[in-house]
């Protein structure tokens, strides 16, 4: 834990709690929690789609392009 004993992050830990109160710490690690599980979730729609994202090279120039559904409207 590199120069810092385990006792300096526990006495650390205690004035953060003291501060901020354990209420507001808990509110924020729900929210943190949250945001990571929505990221997660994208993350695997992404990689879900097919041809999302897909990168060909044509005529030695690379080309970005996203698969989009063609929707007819007739």
């Amino acid at each position: 834990m590199g120069s810092f004993s385990i006792w300096h992050w526990l006495i650390v830990l205690v004035i953060v709690m003291l501060v901020f109160g354990t209420k507001k710490l808990r509110n924020v690690g729900q929210d943190l929690g949250g945001a990571v599980k929505g990221f997660k979730e994208g993350m695997k729609e992404a990689e879900g789609t097919p041809d999302a994202g897909k990168t060909e090279q044509i005529d030695g120039k690379t080309i970005n392009a996203e698969a989009k559904e063609k929707v007819n409207n007739s």
